[in-house]
């Protein structure tokens, strides 16, 4: 019976979480995504100017 006593303990455990409100979830997804836009904003960029000195280099 130890998936029993498993999921009844998971069960009694999930109890003590504390679990964010609504308001935090939405700000840390809005944070996630920014920072998300960020980067890819920050590697195209990189990548498109290493593109532009390779093609200069191999001309």
């Amino acid at each position: 019976m130890a998936i029993g006593d498993y999921l009844k303990e998971t069960r009694e455990e999930m109890k003590h979480v504390s679990w964010p409100t609504k308001k935090q979830i939405t700000a840390y997804t809005i944070i996630v995504i920014a920072i998300s836009i960020a980067t890819a904003l920050y590697l195209g960029a990189f990548d498109y100017l290493l593109r532009i000195l390779m093609e200069q280099l191999l001309k």
